[in-house]
């Protein structure tokens, strides 16, 4: 039987305690060609030093590191400390990395990576700044990408405002320019994302694994899933973030919708808004045929999730955490 071809991917990242765990998917499931680091969670300097310390963690050190924008197209940026502490990965002092960083900056990596690279996918869970300024700077790379999928935005609410999700909001110029790019996209928003939760039971399942690796893990998900509990009254830690990775290993996780998704760049209260697009779910078959056909909304340009098997995808995360 002929060996099936493991997915391509860029993992760009602001380390991050869900960042952690979709490292770990892609690393396990996927052929993963580098890590890009960007502004978010916390500072690039922490965010970059937490990527270091999760591949040493993980055994992935022959995994290339690569540092990318410290801030938005705009220049600006914006922390989580009171969710992922102050060092951006608080709960367990993990070693100080001694692997190099690669010699190139987050952005020329992505464009040359994919520029050697056929049908490479870029999974995003942190701000776009890195994945904008790639496409800004080297158009052509749009054309090789096989696609992009991204944790960030909602169909609903924001958590930043009443309307904005963190990773738009803190760059939603290079947002925009994702979303026009005409590559493929899948968009994991908070709408499902808040449901994709590891609850104490399931943090206690991974204790229960056994090995220092899961202990480890266990803690950081349990120092995290502590602060969510206590701020959002959450029932354990969110994990956002691997639900970009999850989709491409186990598709039958999510419910996906077709949908027009547009960056709001000039609302006072809605800037950072992912304007999700599904009128045309409404629009009959009787309606879509002959001269006067009726389409309502504008062309889908991104897969969206809509719904999410929370106990298959805590499964994957698990199993996954077990082989390590």
């Amino acid at each position: 039987m002929a060996e099936v071809r493991k997915r391509k991917v860029i993992v760009d990242c602001d380390p991050g305690h869900d960042d952690m765990c979709a490292i770990l998917l892609a690393a396990k499931h996927m052929e993963l060609l580098g890590i890009t680091t960007v502004h978010g969670n916390q500072s690039l300097e922490k965010t970059t030093k937490n990527a270091l310390k999760i591949v040493e963690f993980a055994g992935l050190t022959h995994v290339p590191v690569a540092k990318g924008m410290p801030q938005s197209l705009l220049g600006w940026t914006n922390y989580a400390p009171e969710i992922h502490g102050e060092s951006g990965l608080d709960g367990v002092d993990l070693p100080e990395p001694t692997t190099p960083l690669h010699e190139l900056h987050a952005v020329d990596f992505i464009i040359k990576t994919v520029m050697e690279n056929d049908d490479v996918t870029i999974i995003a869970t942190g701000p776009l700044t890195n994945v904008g300024l790639a496409l800004i700077k080297e158009p052509k790379i749009a054309s090789r990408i096989s696609c992009i999928s991204i944790m960030g935005g909602s169909t609903t609410y924001g958590n930043v405002t009443p309307v904005a999700e963190f990773n738009i909001v803190i760059d939603p110029e290079a947002a925009d320019v994702v979303f026009r790019s005409g590559i493929p996209m899948k968009m994991f928003g908070l709408n499902v994302t808040r449901r994709a939760e590891a609850t104490p039971q399931h943090i206690q399942r991974i204790r229960e694994l056994g090995t220092p690796f899961a202990q480890t893990v266990a803690d950081l998900l349990g120092f995290y899933g502590g602060t969510l509990m206590r701020i959002f009254g959450t029932g354990g830690a969110s994990m956002h973030d691997p639900c970009a990775v999850a989709t491409f290993i186990d598709p039958t996780i999510f419910d996906m919708r077709p949908m027009h998704v547009a960056i709001e760049l000039n609302g006072k209260l809605t800037r950072g808004m992912t304007v999700c697009d599904y009128r045309h779910e409404r629009t009959t078959a009787d309606q879509l045929a002959g001269d006067k056909a009726i389409h309502r909304g504008q062309k889908p340009n991104c897969e969206v999730a809509v719904g999410i098997d929370n106990e298959k995808f805590m499964d994957l995360l698990i199993q996954t955490i077990a082989s390590f």
